[in-house]
């Protein structure tokens, strides 16, 4: 029982959620977005606290209120939505993805840009090798 209303079962590694005697939910044990989702519309709706799906499922008071102030923030979209950056790095946009550009074509190097604008050279590498950025050399322009 995780509360007086709620309780759960696993069964083929299938866990089910019972209201008041009578199937509400189930997912797979390892769906671990459908249990944020799941355990936060229940917190939600009254039959349950967060220090009691803490102490039923073991997991930390923190990943639970996290994801009950999700779930209030955006809903199910928030655990089941897709990742609206469409393959772009958060931290390389705008007006920074020009300045790196300006940089690259200055001939600077990827590591002395990604210290100038407090980013990973990783995410610079990244958008090189997508095409969104090109490395011109300086060196064969002036050979």
């Amino acid at each position: 029982m995780i509360s007086n209303e709620l309780g759960f079962y696993v069964k083929d590694n299938i866990v089910q959620y019972i209201v008041n005697g009578l199937p509400a939910y189930a997912h797979s044990k390892g769906d671990h977005s459908s249990f944020r989702f799941i355990t936060s519309n229940f917190i939600d709706l009254g039959l349950c606290t967060q220090a009691q799906v803490q102490r039923a499922f073991h997991v930390s008071i923190t990943n639970v209120s996290r994801a009950y102030k999700l779930f209030k923030e955006k809903g199910s979209e928030g655990f089941f939505g897709a990742d609206k950056r469409h393959g772009n790095a958060h931290k390389i946009l705008g007006e920074r993805k020009e300045r790196i550009q300006k940089k690259l074509n200055e001939g600077k190097s990827i590591s002395g840009i990604a210290r100038e604008e407090g980013i990973a050279e990783g995410g610079i590498r990244y958008h090189i090798k997508q095409g969104s950025l090109k490395k011109t050399s300086t060196r064969s322009n002036q050979l």
